[in-house]
């Protein structure tokens, strides 16, 4: 399932790479290469599926990212998977049509856990 080639990089070049392709690098990511190589290799070639474009568009692929962990209630994956939405062309419109589809399949908690992520959005638009 992973690439040859990802399999050799080291970590910090796995981290650099999944940090372009995000904005920036997750503190968890570090702290999971630290811990266990293999396993930050197993997660990226997981993240490069929805990061990359296939039969849905990556952009849609993370507009669903963002409901998912919405509905978790996980603030900070609300905002890795806003940025990520931003990054990948996800209009203003976009994102708040999927704001309302997490408001009525998971409801106010999960809405509210996008608040510092619709800031990030707020700041983007400005």
């Amino acid at each position: 399932m992973t690439d040859k080639k990802e399999e050799h990089l080291e970590p910090d070049d796995l981290l650099k790479e999944m940090g372009e392709k995000i904005g920036y690098t997750p503190h968890i990511l570090e702290i999971l290469g630290e811990l266990d190589p293999d396993h930050l290799t197993r997660y990226n070639a997981c993240n490069k599926r929805i990061l990359s474009d296939g039969e849905i568009p990556s952009k849609y692929k993370v507009l669903m990212a963002l409901a998912v962990v919405a509905s978790k209630q996980c603030e900070r994956c609300a905002q890795t998977q806003m940025i990520n939405a931003i990054n990948h062309g996800a209009t203003k419109e976009e994102i708040m049509e999927t704001m309302d589809v997490i408001g009525i399949t998971s409801g106010a908690p999960a809405v509210a856990a996008c608040r510092d992520a619709l800031k990030l959005l707020q700041k983007e638009t400005e």
